[in-house]
Parts: structure tokens; C-alpha cells; sequence
């Protein structure tokens, strides 16, 4: 049995870890986010508080798992909105590309390129200039970033597996299009996805922190990793743990998610795997 690569492990571990304090959130944090404690304000981290406390003397280390669960909800559903809607977009591009509609193919991707073209912190910028400030909107920002991203790889990865024979055999027995695309297609390339989905969900994890730190995503009195950057920008000299620590939660996420993503493509793709061992063994 082959053994798991290192790097799929690694990146699993520290994913897991943010998971679990994210899900232990719900039910419990060492103190209330929510109560003010003045008296103990720019606590350095010890015993009592394992990261020390903010300018409000909140519990830093209670903020930071309350604020991964939010940083996790808005990416998880934000990259869920883009697979939802740009798979079916690629899978029906490609399918119109290789059989003869090539005018939908070509309006479906331009019109992917012109979304691609805006950043999710400006596209944020708009939605909330009309909806206001807030996660839901910056949920709808981020989705609508990842829109073209699955759809372009689907359609890519699609229309390498239309030539082939069983999709010849499934077009003969009398399947249209788009049943052929999710019965025989959509699971030869769902690994792909899934690799992606992982690179995909770091990316709008800074997405979030960025529009966080702006002002644009997670509202108080919800903590936002982002926005305790912001907030301890001005206090890096003496409460240097309020910069540091929300900044490396968010790159440690943001790397255990790519790590992870590597592990993933080595496991699901045995061909990349083996030449990566000889090249190694080279």
C-alpha cells in the first residue's frame, strides 16, 4: 500500500486543526468575545490567555477561533456558489464547443473573462456600494470571483475527454449533451475540481481577510481575522501579539490549504505522482 505523501499529511494536520477550533467555536471558547474586560486590556499571552488580550481586554485566542469559523464559513460557501454555478457553465461550453456551437462558447467564456477581469475586492467595492457593508456580500463577491475559474477549468478539462470512445458509445446509444456531460465527464474530472476547490479556498480566505480589513467584510460584533489586523495596526509596537498572531492564522490556513492541495493532486493523480518519484529518485 502506498504511503500517504508528506505533504498531504502536513497540510491536512494544520487544516484539521483550524477546522476543529472553528467547530469547537459553536459550542465553546475560553471567553466570551462578546464581555469586555478593560482592567485586563493588552494582556501579553501567558497561562490565563494563551494569546493575550486586545485593546478591549477580550480573549485574543477566543477571537481567533470564532473569527476561523467565519473566515472558513464565507470561503467554504463562497467557493461553493463558484462550483455550483461555473461547472455546469464549462460542462455546457465545452459540450457546445464540441458539437458544433461554437457562437455559446465563445459569449459563455468572454463573458467569464469579463468577470475574471474584476478582483474580488473590487467587485466587493460595488456590491457593497449598492447593499452595503457585510459577510453575505462579501460571500456574493467572492462567489461570483470563482464563477469563471471552475468554468474555464471544467471546460478545459472536458473537452480532452469528449473525443474519446465511451463518449462516442454514450452519443450513440441516444444521451444528449449535458446527461453525457454529468454521467460520463463530470466524474473523470471531479478530482481535478477537488484540487482546485482547495487552492480556490485559501485564495478567498484572503479574499475575506482583505475585505475584512477594509471594512467590507464581517461586521462587529462578529470578530474577522482581517479586521483585527486593521484594529492592530496602530498597536504593532507594544501589543506586537495582536498583529502577529491573526496574521499567522491567516497564513497558516492559507499554506496548510495549498500544502494540502498538492497532497491531494499526488493522490489523485498516481501519472504526476510517479514521475514526481523519478524525478526524485533521478
Amino acid at each position: 500500500m502506498n504511503k500517504l505523501p508528506l505533504s498531504f499529511i502536513i497540510g491536512g494536520i494544520v487544516t484539521l486543526v483550524f477546522v476543529l477550533a472553528a467547530a469547537i467555536s459553536f459550542i465553546w471558547t475560553p471567553y466570551d468575545i462578546t464581555q469586555l474586560d478593560i482592567a485586563n486590556k493588552f494582556q501579553a499571552p501567558s497561562l490565563a490567555h494563551l494569546f493575550g488580550t486586545d485593546h478591549f481586554g477580550r480573549d485574543v485566542f477566543s477571537m481567533i477561533m470564532v473569527g476561523s469559523r467565519n473566515a472558513i464559513a464565507v470561503s467554504l460557501i463562497a467557493v461553493g456558489i463558484g462550483m455550483a454555478i461555473g461547472v455546469p457553465l464549462g460542462l455546457w461550453a465545452a459540450a457546445k464547443r464540441m458539437n458544433g456551437g461554437h457562437f455559446v462558447d465563445e459569449m459563455l467564456m468572454r463573458g467569464n473573462d469579463l468577470i475574471f477581469a474584476f478582483p474580488s475586492l473590487l467587485m466587493a467595492i460595488l456590491i457593497t456600494a449598492v447593499f452595503g457593508p457585510g459577510a453575505i456580500n462579501a460571500i456574493i463577491a467572492i462567489g461570483i470571483f470563482n464563477i469563471p475559474v471552475f468554468a474555464r477549468m471544467s471546460r478545459g478539462a472536458a473537452m480532452g475527454i469528449w473525443p474519446r470512445e465511451y463518449i462516442m458509445a454514450a452519443r450513440v446509444c441516444g444521451k444528449g449533451d449535458m446527461r453525457i456531460s454529468f454521467e460520463h465527464i463530470l466524474p473523470n474530472i471531479f478530482n481535478l475540481l477537488i484540487v482546485q476547490a482547495t487552492i480556490q479556498f485559501s485564495i478567498a480566505i484572503i479574499a475575506e481577510a482583505s475585505l475584512s480589513y477594509v471594512g467590507l467584510g464581517t461586521q462587529p460584533p462578529n470578530p474577522s481575522l482581517g479586521r483585527m489586523l486593521n484594529e492592530a495596526q496602530t498597536m504593532v509596537f507594544f501589543a506586537p501579539w495582536l498583529v502577529y498572531v491573526p496574521g499567522g492564522a491567516i497564513v497558516s490556513m492559507v499554506v496548510g490549504l495549498n500544502i494540502l492541495g498538492d497532497g491531494l493532486r499526488d493522490i489523485l493523480d498516481p501519472k504526476l505522482r510517479i514521475r514526481s518519484d523519478e524525478n526524485v529518485a533521478a
